[in-house]
């Protein structure tokens, strides 16, 4: 019988889910989907469970330890005081209260957000990356010679797909640097631009901190987008459920030959390695005709709503929702904290 544990899961103060969804909309539902996942489905295997809203004080956490005296802290933050990137130092709080705590440890975190640090330590591993180039905030654009069109431009470190859309995808130098500045000003992060690679779109998720497990590949598929219409996960996409209803954005299993399948596994493990992630995350890459994979983006603790791809892939994987969080929890129980022995 598995140990019964005293959990608070950390989320962002707007997506405390409610005790019931009866009644909600799916517009109403898509926010707080994973965080009411989480909180039920640990419910219903026994914990006792406390919700925490966090925002821009690290104080509430302890507060929160001190009189929940919880085992461990399921983590589902992705920003901290509006910023994305500060999800680390949360970790690193919770690091430094000796705080046991599920998901990715700080360095990976702060590794895997920014775009172009991740993509250097992983071409230093010969991890196939795309050429890419940084165009910071406050300075001119100018594209290296060596970086050809089209390119891909987004933000540095934001996830989500904020910022991104069709316009995304440039082809000269007047639409390069219109789109640098309009990440400049709307999503008010550097930017980064990077080759664009035409193939298919495949999600892998990793679970472990050592020994790890990757689940079958997952692919993003857009049935009613024109031919010429790049294939790329779009905020709309991602988010406006009437828009991917319109696409036909669907996924589901990657169709891959057994061999292919296993080298993609190889290469994300290579991938989380290198990043020094724990826990769980996804691997985001693009697989072309010829059969070579280049890494886009590596998401550490990604979206693990019930139904959602890293929950349906584990569940391909033989691993059904409730034993995929018992994993998380034990993987973060295991983890070994810095400082300790």
């Amino acid at each position: 019988m598995a140990k019964k544990r005293r959990i608070i899961v950390l989320m962002h103060e707007d997506f405390i889910p409610p005790d019931s969804i009866e009644g909600l909309s799916d517009e109403q539902l898509v926010p707080i989907k994973a965080e009411f996942d989480v909180v039920a489905t640990l419910r219903e295997m026994g914990h006792e469970v406390m919700p925490l809203g966090v925002t821009s004080d690290l104080g509430v956490i302890k507060h929160c330890v001190d009189d929940f005296k919880p085992d461990i802290a399921f983590n589902m933050l992705e920003e901290f005081d509006g910023m994305g990137v500060y999800d680390a130092h949360v970790v690193s709080y919770l690091e430094m209260i000796r705080m046991p705590y599920t998901g990715c440890n700080p360095r990976g975190l702060m590794l895997a957000h920014n775009k172009a640090l991740s993509k250097m330590i992983c071409r230093y591993h010969r991890i196939g990356v795309p050429r890419f180039h940084v165009f910071p905030m406050g300075r001119n654009v100018r594209r290296p010679k060596r970086l050809g069109f089209p390119l891909f431009v987004k933000s540095l470190t934001e996830e989500g797909s904020i910022g991104i859309s069709q316009a995304s995808i440039v082809q000269s130098d007047e639409q390069l640097a219109e789109r640098v500045e309009f990440i400049h000003r709307s999503v008010g992060t550097d930017a980064i631009a990077e080759q664009y690679i035409e193939g298919r779109e495949l999600y892998v998720g990793v679970l472990g901190n050592q020994r790890l497990q990757t689940f079958p590949a997952w692919e993003i598929t857009f049935k009613n987008l024109p031919e010429d219409a790049p294939r790329i996960a779009t905020s709309k996409v991602k988010w406006d459920l009437k828009y991917r209803k319109k696409a036909g954005v669907d996924t589901g299993p990657a169709n891959l030959p057994e061999d292919l399948q296993q080298a993609v596994g190889r290469f994300c493990k290579r991938v989380y390695n290198a990043l020094q992630l724990s826990g769980y995350a996804r691997m985001d890459l693009r697989l072309t005709e010829s059969g070579k994979f280049f890494l886009l983006e590596a998401n550490p603790n990604p979206d693990i709503a019930y139904g959602e791809d890293f929950a349906e892939s584990a569940h391909a994987a033989g691993i059904e929702y409730e034993k995929l969080l018992h994993k998380i929890l034990n993987l973060g129980g295991a983890y070994r904290l810095l400082g300790q022995a």
